[in-house]
């Protein structure tokens, strides 16, 4: 699905679909906190599909709005509520404030427009609170408010406080688009799209409206991929010829980046729904690589590669930027039972290592769990395999990032305008 560049600005509904429009905010900003997963499905079908490209762009921005200040605009209305409401009501409250606050929408009619659509007994709270909220001062933005606090204490004890400010104070940012071009040497690519380029080749850009309508779509020159997502791929130094894995490949955008090299590539991944993304994005671009449907550790093919790339399924806090979903539904419970399935699927992923390839390892996750400790397991219980220090700025990654041991923690304000958060490390099998 083509969602609208997260930069566009959204137009407001007309009067004929302006509930409309807000029921859909209301529906998606449920699916969001109610799951995680739940605001991209949401995003493809029910209510919010029925709308028109307008009024989707507006109930989008409402949403994302509402994610990204979620933390003050929860102590807003804490301060003026005497009980806590309905959940769909605290929702209503939530996406009001958003608009009238952070929307330009005039705040009578983010107030009316909610007080509409709310429960009839509550017309009168729901009223009261947003008036009353609306007559203060607005939300104090500062960093700490706009995390979880469980997230901000983990961030504190792992990278100190001024780190932690740092990566919370992206919360509230919203990202360009970054793209990855098929052809690195594709230089009147940037010139067209208005694009800078970055380190490692990548291009962001600030332009509005569907992907799909951005000129080299269609040819199939991009796709869309933060910079730091494409920092992994670039690490395995994939070679014309050489044969590569690509593990838990889905939605693939580093399977064509692996592709695009040369490289013969076989993606794999246990869903097969994800993996007719990566069908479509090859079939779009023109890149060939085999794919497989399978459990990774459970694959039974027997084949060994010249290098192995394991992106492995994580908390995926460090996605915030474009996902600030993912902070709101993690949970601490989530990250042991993680943590077991990616030492699964590292012990796995060397299995597939032939002796002198290289495997890279990452996940776009913040906790150290997940990464750091993950690479020193591993290196303890697989002796032949030695970690292989990253240069400084390899795979245009900030010089910042570059951990002592040679790997890379990557934190979204590493770099001017932001990048998802990563951890990466490669190794090399004697």
């Amino acid at each position: 699905m083509n969602e609208p560049a997260s930069n566009a600005p959204p137009t407001a509904p007309t009067p004929a679909t302006a509930l409309l429009a807000r029921q859909a905010a209301l529906t998606l900003l449920q699916a969001a906190l109610g799951r995680r997963g739940g605001l991209e499905e949401a995003l493809s079908h029910g209510r919010y599909m029925a709308l028109s490209p307008q009024d989707r762009g507006f109930a989008r921005a409402v949403v994302m709005a509402t994610l990204r200040r979620l933390g003050p605009i929860d102590r807003a209305l804490d301060g003026k509520l005497k009980r806590e409401p309905p959940a769909p009501t605290r929702d209503l409250l939530r996406l009001g404030l958003a608009q009238a606050l952070w929307l330009d929408t005039p705040a009578f009619a983010a107030v009316d427009t909610t007080v509409s659509l709310a429960p009839k007994p509550l017309r009168g709270l729901v009223n009261a609170v947003l008036r009353g909220v609306l007559r203060d001062a607005a939300p104090d933005e500062l960093p700490e408010f706009l995390a979880p606090s469980w997230l901000l204490a983990r961030w504190r004890a792992a990278f100190g406080d001024i780190d932690a400010l740092g990566i919370a104070a992206q919360i509230a940012l919203e990202p360009a688009t970054d793209l990855t071009q098929r052809d690195p040497t594709d230089d009147a690519l940037a010139k067209t799209l208005e694009a800078e380029v970055l380190p490692g080749g990548s291009l962001r850009l600030i332009r509005r409206g569907d992907v799909a309508g951005w000129p080299g779509y269609d040819e199939g020159r991009w796709w869309v991929q933060d910079r730091a997502a494409a920092i992994p791929a670039r690490l395995l130094q994939a070679k014309p010829g050489e044969t590569v894995l690509d593990l838990c490949a889905a939605p693939g955008g580093k399977t064509l980046q692996l592709a695009s090299a040369g490289a013969t590539v076989t993606a794999l991944d246990q869903s097969s729904g994800r993996l007719r993304r990566v069908a479509a994005g090859l079939a779009r671009t023109g890149l060939s690589a085999e794919t497989v449907t399978a459990d990774a550790v459970a694959w039974t093919d027997g084949r060994l590669f010249d290098a192995v790339l394991l992106d492995a399924p994580c908390s995926a806090t460090g996605t915030f930027r474009r996902h600030p979903d993912v902070l709101w539904n993690a949970k601490p419970g989530d990250i042991p039972s993680l943590v077991q399935l990616q030492s699964r699927l590292l012990a796995a992923a060397a299995k597939r290592v032939r002796p002198g390839g290289r495997m890279v390892y990452s996940v776009c996750s913040l906790e150290p769990e997940e990464g750091e400790a993950q690479a020193r397991g591993f290196l303890s219980t697989n002796p032949d395999f030695t970690l292989e220090p990253l240069e400084p700025g390899e795979g245009g990654s900030p010089l910042v990032s570059l951990a002592p041991e040679g790997w890379l923690r990557i934190l979204p304000h590493h770099a001017d305008g932001g990048l998802d958060g990563f951890f990466i490390a490669r190794f090399r099998r004697h």
